[in-house]
């Protein structure tokens, strides 16, 4: 049996930190809102979200805004054959900068959380260039 090349096995860690975040938002959000407002149908208007469940939310949807981009280089360079080198250490940066964030985000921690997004960003930049 072969192994998968790096930014695939990513690629499916990072389904794995989706829905972890997917699920700490949802946890921190119910905390806040109550049990009844999650398991009804929602309407009106949600209370606000509070200082940690508003920034878990905030980290889960800048997860996703650089989500799309990692799932097509992550794909790109494996049906290309150009898995290895910087893609995959750009892969690996991205991979392990998004799990440091979280935390950062939800202690507001500025600065070093702002360095992690860089870090993100400068993974994304070594895929794209191994891609191209």
């Amino acid at each position: 049996m072969t192994s998968l090349p790096t930014e695939l096995a990513l690629l499916g860690w990072s389904v794995v930190l989706l829905v972890a975040q997917i699920m700490l938002q949802g946890r921190l959000a119910t905390q806040e809102r109550g049990l009844d407002w999650n398991a009804g149908p929602r309407d009106g208007e949600a209370k606000p979200l509070g200082e940690k469940a508003g920034r878990a939310a905030r980290s889960l949807a800048n997860f996703q805004e650089t989500y799309p981009a990692f799932v097509a280089l992550a794909l790109g360079l494996a049906v290309s054959g150009r898995t290895g080198g910087i893609g995959e250490a750009g892969a690996i940066l991205w991979f392990v900068a998004r799990i440091v964030y979280v935390p950062l985000y939800l202690f507001g921690v500025r600065y070093v959380r702002s360095l992690a997004w860089a870090a993100s960003m400068l993974g994304l930049l070594l895929m794209l260039i191994r891609f191209l």
